[in-house]
């Protein structure tokens, strides 16, 4: 077992011993992930319910499904709140109990109340430049989200504006229906 959690590489960041604590590789560091408190599970919850009813046929939405990245030159284990991914991308086919071996469609971040919006707009933009093809940052408490798109743009959402995605194709959400099916509106 690793008692040093620094300078990992990716082989001994999996050999990992999983527990209670999940962590992300960044910059050759095991860093344990924050514990979700009341907002932040009631949004993830609710976003995998909304997801599911959508993604048959579509792809596949997982809760903290850690996906194999590079940052700067370097292995980047991230484990978004929710990561999505087409069946374009990653066949139905694939079945194995690992990490998300490509970038992902869409990874879904959810502000804790110990970060910040910008701590989550710099890591979406990481994810950006990793392959990923959209990142949502949703902050529970200005009932908002910010998409994150490859050209390096953004947009934020509120209320009944609907987020409307050729990247998900059929799926039209609001904010308002997220944040009401979470009981936080």
């Amino acid at each position: 077992m690793l008692t040093n959690l620094t300078n990992l590489t990716l082989e001994q960041f999996w050999t990992l011993p999983e527990g209670e604590t999940a962590y992300e590789l960044i910059d050759g560091q095991a860093i344990p992930k924050v514990s979700p408190k009341y907002f932040h599970s009631s949004l993830q919850r609710a976003l995998l319910r909304l997801f599911d009813a959508w993604c048959p046929g579509n792809g596949r939405i997982r809760p903290e499904w850690s996906v194999i990245l590079k940052r700067n030159g370097s292995p980047w284990v991230p484990t978004p709140d929710l990561t999505y991914i087409s069946y374009a991308r990653l066949p139905k086919s694939w079945k194995r109990n690992e990490a998300c071996p490509i970038p992902c469609d869409l990874a879904i971040e959810i502000i804790s109340p110990d970060q910040t919006f910008k701590q989550l707009a710099d890591k979406a933009l990481d994810y950006i430049k990793a392959g990923v093809l959209r990142v949502w940052v949703i902050d529970p408490e200005t009932f908002s989200i910010t998409v994150f798109l490859r050209d390096g743009s953004r947009s934020s959402f509120s209320g009944d504006a609907k987020i409307i995605d050729a990247l998900l194709p059929g799926l039209e959400i609001t904010p308002k229906v997220i944040f009401e099916e979470a009981e936080l509106l």
